[in-house]
């Protein structure tokens, strides 16, 4: 097997928002999973929650599909390579959060820029807030992750930005064209090996973040050329709703 580290990651169209948002929905109607009651191979840190945002989960949901891939990715990865998820289905809320804290810093720091560039700047690394069948945020679909690697003792991989950190060198291909030492090839290889090792399992990378991927939503099956997406909006099931499926067929 060629060693992803060889294997350069091209350059990644930007995705075109509007015709993301056009992409018919056909949703299997599969639950969302825990991550974290997954086998060793994949470890879960709710980073959001850890970080004492409002309303953030204090666990990692997904998709079936978008699980077993994940397995099979960290399954994948290089001896002493580990997978560690960040995070997965977002509650609206944490959403509308993230994009307006960012909305108002773009707008303090680039003052000078119209709504249209301050608003796309922020689209860069948090999507508009959106729960509407049809074009749903990424992760309120329980497609979307953001992953990153880790050492056998489990201690994050530098990747030469920070996770979430809204700069060019989140860029995934930043380092392609921007290795000139030991430490940025490191990076440059750490994200190539998590690039492929996530793409051959069926993901898409959105490529202004190295750590976001999708499979099944509406950005995963703009990027494939599918002709609709897998998954809309979605939710971790409750007592509540199991209550109201039960009493409905009783009914």
């Amino acid at each position: 097997m060629t060693d992803s580290t060889s294997r350069p990651i091209a350059d990644i169209a930007d995705p075109q928002w509007e015709a993301i948002a056009a992409i018919s929905i056909d949703d299997d109607g599969t639950a969302l999973h825990a991550l974290s009651l997954a086998v060793p191979a994949l470890r879960v840190h709710p980073i959001y929650h850890a970080l004492g945002v409002p309303r953030a989960v204090p666990e990692c949901w997904a998709r079936e599909a978008v699980y077993r891939r994940l397995l099979k990715v960290a399954r994948s990865l290089p001896a002493g390579v580990g997978l560690v998820v960040l995070d997965a289905w977002r509650p609206y809320v944490v959403q509308r959060h993230f994009y307006d804290t960012l909305l108002r810093m773009v707008e303090t720091r680039y003052a000078d820029l119209d709504e249209s560039d301050l608003r796309a700047m922020t689209r860069e690394f948090v999507s508009p807030p959106s729960d509407r069948p049809e074009c749903p945020s990424p992760h309120l679909t329980g497609g979307a992750v953001d992953v990153a690697l880790c050492d056998a003792d489990g201690m994050l991989l530098e990747m030469g930005s920070a996770f979430d950190e809204a700069r060019v060198a989140s860029h995934t291909v930043h380092f392609e064209h921007h290795a000139h030492d030991a430490a940025t090839r490191a990076y440059r290889d750490r994200r190539r090996i998590l690039y492929h090792a996530m793409v051959d399992a069926g993901f898409t990378n959105l490529p202004s973040e190295w750590w976001h991927y999708s499979y099944g939503d509406q950005m995963w099956a703009w990027y494939r050329g599918e002709s609709c997406a897998l998954f809309g909006p979605s939710g971790p099931d409750s007592l509540e709703a199991r209550w109201r499926r039960s009493l409905g067929q009783d009914a």
